[in-house]
């Protein structure tokens, strides 16, 4: 387009007389070749424009395909949600109602067993306590009967000891009183007598 607005500019500005047959020819040649490219570009805007319809078609067709296809699915879904919607409404709210119970349940449980254990602590610090007592009183009684034996028993075997000691000595003098006396003579003496 710009080529032919340049020729036909040209062809204005120069003077009418002043155009050869040779002049002549070239611009025929020239505006033959604009035609031709022109025309050139021309079926290939019909070819690209044709191929763009082609396309288009294509284009609406698969588009129709998945619509066809998704529809189905988009409205059975719909109805699908439409439907649990209220379900799932009322399963949320008595999943929140069982977690208040539970909540609930769990703080009574902690104070049931908080409870239980101080019980315990003090049954457990009672016991301790009676069983120290008893076992203090069983070990205070057990000194009492070993002192009440054992002081008694020391007596009885210190006496003991020494009546055997003296029937010791005595025996031992009469053994040798009666002896000395045959023999005028000592049994513990060495002198010879």
């Amino acid at each position: 387009m710009e080529a032919m607005r340049i020729v036909m500019s040209g062809m204005w500005l120069q003077d009418p007389d002043s155009l050869s047959s040779g002049n002549s020819k070239m611009l025929m040649v020239f505006v033959g070749m604009v035609a031709v490219a022109l025309v050139v570009q021309a079926g290939a805007l019909i070819v690209m424009a044709v191929g763009a319809a082609k396309a288009r078609k294509r284009g609406l067709e698969i588009f129709e395909e998945i619509r066809a296809k998704v529809m189905p699915l988009m409205e059975s879904s719909h109805g699908f949600i439409q439907d649990t919607a209220p379900k799932v409404k009322i399963i949320t709210e008595n999943l929140v109602e069982t977690s208040h119970v539970v909540r609930a349940k769990a703080q009574e449980f902690d104070a049931t067993a908080s409870d239980l254990n101080s019980k315990t602590r003090a049954q457990m610090a009672r016991v301790d306590g009676m069983v120290t007592s008893v076992l203090n009183t069983t070990s205070d009684i057990s000194e009492t009967v070993q002192r009440g034996i054992k002081v008694p028993l020391r007596e009885v075997s210190g006496l003991v000891n020494g009546l055997k000691a003296g029937l010791d000595v005595l025996a031992g003098r009469a053994k040798g009183f009666g002896s000395g006396r045959a023999s005028g003579r000592r049994p513990d003496s060495d002198d010879g007598w």
